[in-house]
C-alpha cells in the first residue's frame, strides 16, 4: 500500500491505474478506522482493481462547539487497518494541501439539510459535501463506497452526484454492529461503561419501530410516539426520531414506498446516530 500526502501525487497513481484500463474503488473516511470502515475497503477490493482510501479529518464539516480537535487520530493504526483490509493507496492529505487558502467557493446544500442531524448542525452538510466533491475531483473513482449509517449524509452526496453530473456511482454499504446491536462508529470510544451498557437500545428502539410498520402502522406519528417511550430510560437525551422518505428525505404523510426510521442520541461525550432503511 503506497501512502500519499498530496493531490498531485494521488492523482499521476490514478490516472496511472486508468490508463491500463483498470477500475477504481474509493472510500473516503476521516480516519480512526474500525470494522465498518474496513467492510467498505472490503466491498471496494472485491469489485475494483484499484482501491483508494483517503483519511481527512474535514474542518468545514465541524461547528464551532463540536469536537474537531477532539476527533480520534491514529494515523499509524490507521495505515496498518488499511493495509490489511486491502487498500492500495491511501491518501492522507493535510489541511493545507486540501485547502491551501482561504475556500473561495463551497458547496451550498438546498434539500435535505433541516431535518436529521442537519436540523442541529447548521453548515454541517455544506462543509461534507464540498470536501466529498474535491476528492470525487481529485480522486476520480469509478465508485465510492459509504455506509449507511451516515444515511443522510449518504442522500445529500447522491444528489449531489446527480446534480453535478458526476461521472462516480455511489455504493450504499450494510452498517456494521456490535453484538449488542450498536452500530460501530469512531465515536464509541468516547462512551462511559455505563452508556456503553446502555446504547445498544437505540438499535432495539428502531426494530421496535421496524415492527410496528411491518405489523401495519402507516401513520408516522403514532410509530414515533411509541418508540419514544423506549428512550425514556436513557440517561442521556434525545436529539432527534424521525420517520422520512428516503432518499428524498421529505416528511411523509403516509408510510409507503422507501423510508429511513432514523435517531439521534446525545451521550456525555458522544453524539451517536444510527437508522434502518425500510421497503413498505
Amino acid at each position: 500500500m503506497k501512502i500519499i500526502e498530496t493531490i498531485e501525487k494521488v492523482r499521476r497513481e490514478v490516472q496511472n491505474a486508468k490508463s491500463k484500463g483498470q477500475t477504481v474503488g474509493f472510500v473516503p473516511t476521516m480516519g480512526y478506522l474500525h470494522e465498518g470502515h474496513l467492510s467498505l475497503i472490503d466491498e471496494a477490493r472485491k469489485k475494483h482493481d484499484i482501491v483508494v482510501v483517503s483519511i481527512f479529518v474535514n474542518p468545514l464539516q465541524f461547528g464551532p462547539n463540536e469536537d474537531l480537535d477532539r476527533y480520534p487520530r491514529d494515523i499509524e493504526r490507521d495505515e496498518r487497518l488499511a493495509n490489511g483490509a486491502g487498500a492500495d493507496l491511501l491518501f492522507y492529505p493535510s489541511v493545507d494541501e486540501m485547502y491551501p487558502v482561504e475556500m473561495p467557493m463551497t458547496i451550498h446544500v438546498n434539500k435535505g439539510v433541516d431535518v436529521l442531524c442537519g436540523a442541529s448542525r447548521p453548515g454541517h452538510f455544506d462543509g461534507v459535501a464540498t470536501v466529498v466533491m474535491k476528492l470525487f475531483q481529485i480522486v476520480q473513482p469509478t465508485e465510492a463506497f459509504f455506509g449507511q449509517k451516515d444515511a443522510q449524509q449518504v442522500a445529500i452526496i447522491m444528489n449531489m452526484v446527480s446534480a453535478f453530473n458526476i461521472p462516480v456511482d455511489i455504493v450504499i454499504c450494510q452498517t456494521i454492529r456490535e453484538e449488542d446491536g450498536l452500530a460501530k462508529s469512531s465515536r464509541n470510544v468516547y462512551l462511559s461503561d455505563g452508556e456503553r451498557n446502555e446504547a445498544s437500545f437505540l438499535y432495539r428502539t428502531l426494530l421496535y419501530g421496524k415492527e410496528l410498520i411491518e405489523n401495519g402502522e402507516r401513520i408516522p406519528q403514532l410509530v414515533l410516539d411509541k418508540m419514544n417511550t423506549k428512550l425514556q430510560s436513557g440517561s442521556g437525551k434525545l436529539d432527534y426520531l424521525s420517520i422520512l422518505r428516503y432518499p428524498s428525505l421529505d416528511r411523509p404523510e403516509e408510510l409507503n414506498g422507501t423510508i429511513i426510521l432514523a435517531i439521534a442520541y446525545q451521550y456525555k461525550n458522544a453524539r451517536l446516530i444510527d437508522n434502518l432503511i425500510l421497503e413498505i
